[in-house]
Order: C-alpha cells, then sequence, then structure tokens
C-alpha cells in the first residue's frame, strides 16, 4: 500500500499473534484548502501566540498547557507532567471478545482504518483470523493504545482484509433518550400510513458510493477555474419559497410523482423485480376483494380502486385518490357484504 501507515504492532488472539498495520479509510487530503493572506501585498500570514493583557507574543519554550478551574484561574501542566500521563503501549493489538455484527450501534463508530499484515510472516495467521471471523458472522473487539489513548476498536472482515474501527468514548455519545425527548408519540395509520409505504416502496433504490456527491467541493472547484481563467463567476439562481401545504395533500403529490419517476438511492434506478409484480392487475385486484370484504358495498371517496394496499395496483394510490368515485352499478339493496368478494370473484 502506497500510503503512510499511521500505526504499526501485532494482532494478538490469545497465543496467535501477526504483525499488522493501520491505514487510513479516509482522507481529507484532496480536498480544496486556502491560505490566509495579506490582501495588501499577497503574503501569506503567520499566526502568533500573545500574552491576552499584555499583547507581547510569547515563544513556544514560554507557552504552558492550563486547565481553567475559574474566572482567570487556571492549574498549569508541564509537558512532562502530561506525557507521565500517557498509558504504556506494548504496540499490541488484543482481541478481547467476538460479538454479533450488528451488536454495536453504528452512533459508536469513530474512524475507520484498514488494517492490513505487515509482514508476509504472519499472512497466515492473519487469513485465519478474518476467514474465522466472517464464517461465524461476528466482529471482534480489540484494545490498544492508539494516539496516546487506550482505544477500544472493532475489527471485521472486509473482502480480503480487515478494517478496524475505533469506538466513540461513552462519554462522547449523547443520550438518544434525551434528543428525542420532545417528539411527540403521534400515531399515523389509515390512508396516510399506506400512501407513505407506496411512497417508499416506489423510491427504492441501491446505494452508489459514486453518488455522494461534495457539491460544496464542486461548488469551489468551479469558482477556483473560473476566478483563474478569468470568466465570470458562477451564480446561484434564487431559491423559490416553499409553499405551506397540506400533508395529507403532499403524501398524495408525492404518489403521483413517483408513478412516473424512478426510485433511486445513491443514483441507481434498480427496483428489481418485485416492484413490478407489486403494480400487476393481479394484485391489485387481489387486494381490492380484500378491501371490499371488510367496508361492505359501502361507497368511499376513494371510489373502487381505494386508498389502502388496493391502491397499488395499476393505476397507482396517488391516481386513485384523486379521481372522483365511479358510479357503483345497480345491484339490490339487500346486498349484504359478503355478495361483493362473490361478484368480483365471478367477474
Amino acid at each position: 500500500m502506497a500510503a503512510r501507515a499511521s500505526w504499526k504492532g501485532f494482532l494478538k488472539l490469545v497465543d496467535l499473534r501477526c504483525p499488522v498495520a493501520l491505514y487510513a479509510a479516509v482522507s481529507s487530503a484532496d480536498t480544496i484548502t486556502f491560505r490566509t493572506l495579506n490582501r495588501a501585498t499577497g503574503h501569506r500570514v503567520q499566526r502568533r501566540f500573545v500574552d491576552e493583557e499584555t499583547g507581547e507574543p510569547v515563544d513556544a519554550a514560554d507557552q504552558v498547557k492550563g486547565y481553567q478551574t475559574g474566572p482567570d484561574e487556571f492549574i498549569t501542566l508541564e509537558p512532562s507532567e502530561i506525557a507521565a500521563a500517557v498509558p504504556d503501549s506494548d504496540k499490541t493489538l488484543t482481541v478481547e471478545a467476538f460479538i454479533p455484527c450488528a451488536e454495536v450501534d453504528d452512533v459508536y463508530l469513530d474512524r475507520p482504518y484498514y488494517l492490513t499484515p505487515s509482514d508476509p510472516v504472519g499472512r497466515e495467521a492473519y487469513g485465519l483470523i478474518r476467514d474465522g471471523m466472517r464464517k461465524s458472522n461476528v466482529v471482534a473487539l480489540a484494545r490498544t493504545v492508539l494516539f496516546r489513548r487506550v482505544r477500544t476498536v472493532l475489527i471485521r472482515a472486509h473482502d480480503a482484509g480487515l478494517i478496524a474501527t475505533t469506538l466513540q468514548f461513552d462519554y462522547e455519545v449523547r443520550s438518544a433518550r434525551e434528543a428525542f425527548a420532545d417528539i411527540p408519540d403521534i400515531p399515523v395509520q389509515g390512508e396516510m400510513l399506506d400512501l407513505a409505504r407506496h411512497i417508499i416502496e416506489t423510491k427504492r433504490g441501491r446505494f452508489d458510493a459514486a453518488a455522494v456527491h461534495d457539491r460544496y467541493e464542486a461548488a469551489l472547484a468551479e469558482l477556483v477555474k473560473a476566478k483563474q481563467q478569468g470568466k465570470p463567476l458562477p451564480r446561484r439562481a434564487p431559491a423559490r419559497p416553499g409553499k405551506v401545504i397540506d400533508l395529507m395533500a403532499a403524501l398524495r403529490q408525492s404518489a403521483a410523482a413517483s408513478g412516473t419517476t424512478s426510485g433511486t438511492a445513491g443514483g441507481a434506478a434498480d427496483r428489481g423485480d418485485d416492484h413490478a409484480a407489486a403494480g400487476t392487475e393481479a394484485a391489485g385486484a387481489k387486494r381490492r376483494a380484500k378491501t371490499a370484504a371488510k367496508a361492505g358495498h359501502a361507497a368511499t371517496s376513494t371510489g373502487k380502486a381505494g386508498i389502502g394496499k388496493a391502491g397499488i395496483g395499476k393505476a397507482g394510490i396517488g391516481k386513485a385518490a384523486s379521481r372522483p368515485a365511479p358510479k357503483p352499478a345497480a345491484r339490490k339493496p339487500a346486498a349484504s357484504a359478503s355478495a361483493a368478494p362473490r361478484k368480483r370473484k365471478a367477474g
């Protein structure tokens, strides 16, 4: 691997050891960066630490760390004292447990690294650990000293290698219960839920990493290129104020639009044959018969097609909701609810 290793040591499982190296899986090296310049001269400027009271520059040798305990009150710590608090490192990534893959909540995942063998001698042991985890469908929890802290690392099999992801410390993760405490529990059901399900089904897709596009980075590149070539600077079109509409109306409009547009996730537009089968006339007729059996012969505002599960038919839920109900065929007033499905079946 051409990149420089962030850490080198040993992966240890009981008495099994193999030399490994960590390489950063993500990098911001290719993002656009700017330097601070003197507008008058065009020269780069430098940052200097100055005394807050006197305004005089402070040399690096005279700078010391301080922990604030009150207004203008600090406890100073010498570099040697801070260094003594760093835990000793034996450069060993020790596996402590194997757990199910989905047991660790994603909110605890911090930074991923590629964990690779750093010496040909340890490749066999490395492959044994990798294949054993893959076949057992588990991930490993390991500990080591990384960047002056004892870190817990989640190790999982990935392609031909392993990915080691550092985990957030417990005190760093905010409580989800506190974050969601003010969200009211509003039950959603009936037509609204059926419309939402229909929209979700029509917008199913597949993840495409290439479609995770940084628009801000692209806009900065376009801006720099335009200034470099002396071209007019790109201008953003003013945003139109959005209309505040009823939630049900918005769902119906989205359902109608989803019937003519393909749903994608990350740029992929492949929903599979199961969605096409969901829209066949046979599936629609079956669902309409089930709805009719429950509702009887009473006419509803959604018409014969219905809004619930019966709406996922050839016409689509959105269209069925917006059409006026067709006039029912002449029938005897005393017809029972059970007659409706038999009549449909005979037809």
